[in-house]
């Protein structure tokens, strides 16, 4: 019986550690022929000397296992290192067929603190990283297409959000701006080549990782089978999305922890006011809108952390 993702090749960002290793093992495990991205560097906000090491690691854990892959260790924020690796992919195994961007840093501080170095390094890393490696995967399916009269093709792109864009984080808006972007090129990346045959997707992970060792510091590990927050969770998911099983979905965000899926919708409009006039004064403005938000909590959000169904300890 075939494998669901057998003859196809992928390629997984951020995968020497964590996530991205998780995810680069299922599809492998699946069939895929994978390329294992990490630029190595062993601070999780990015600093210290990039090393070969992790991405070597994964890569030949997946040849130990009977599958194919090979290692990068370029940086997916630099455009011309993006290039290089997608072509590595395509060089190595003839096509891309799956792209998972995973990649990412942390450099946490209330926006009241934050200097202008940490916001730019996490927007580069995560948003500007998501595009670099998209544009080059989308360009290859595009002349693919074009190259048989039109046809589509197989491809399939997974990003990386987080609930921190959905709810709000304090103390990462530099991580929580990056993540929304990502919503917004998954979006526009799925209308603009959807006619090719490929879908873009993303999801919102919870895992317990390098990156979220502070958030979930809290949380128990269970004493006995899998803990809910480990990253084995979230990867089937992704190797799903990769499948194609999965065509029909496209455009879509995902919530995926501890055995867990959930459908993000759209916003939906929850209240809508029409003005008496030709145009809205500001008594008219104060007498509809403050009435109804007079009864909610200032700055109500979601709270992640409350539905997590984990014991704290």
């Amino acid at each position: 019986m075939a494998l669901p993702l057998e003859g196809l090749s992928a390629l997984v960002t951020g995968a020497g550690r964590g996530l991205g290793r998780a995810e680069a093992l299922e599809l492998a495990r699946l069939g895929a022929a994978v390329v294992v991205n990490d630029y190595g560097r062993p601070g999780r906000d990015g600093s210290g000397e990039a090393s070969a090491g992790p991405a070597e690691e994964v890569a030949a854990e997946i040849r130990d296992q009977g599958g194919r892959a090979v290692a990068h260790t370029g940086d997916v924020a630099d455009f011309q290192q993006a290039e290089e690796l997608v072509r590595l992919a395509i060089g190595e195994f003839g096509k891309l067929d799956i792209l998972v961007n995973n990649a990412g840093i942390l450099r946490d501080r209330m926006v009241f603190s934050m200097t202008e170095d940490e916001w730019d390094s996490v927007i580069r890393v995560h948003l500007k990283g998501h595009f670099n490696t998209t544009h080059f995967a989308a360009a290859h399916w595009r002349e693919r297409s074009k190259a048989a009269g039109g046809a589509k093709v197989y491809g399939r792109i997974v990003n990386t959000s987080s609930e921190a864009f959905l709810a709000g984080s304090a103390g990462q808006p530099n991580y929580a701006a990056a993540k929304g972007g990502i919503v917004g090129l998954t979006t526009s990346t799925a209308l603009a080549l959807a006619r090719y045959g490929v879908t873009a997707n993303a999801i919102c992970p919870r895992a317990r990782t390098r990156m979220t060792e502070d958030v979930f510091a809290g949380f128990q590990r269970p004493e006995e089978g899998l803990d809910p927050l480990a990253p084995e969770h979230v990867a089937p998911l992704v190797g799903y999305l990769a499948a194609p099983a999965a065509a029909g979905i496209n455009g879509q965000l995902l919530v995926v922890h501890g055995g867990m899926v959930a459908i993000v919708e759209r916003p939906r409009v929850q209240a809508k006011f029409d003005s008496k006039q030709e145009t809205f004064t500001y008594d008219e403005l104060d007498a509809l809108l403050t009435p109804h938000y007079a009864d909610r909590p200032a700055g109500e959000t979601f709270a992640a952390m409350e539905v997590l169904g984990l014991k704290r300890g």
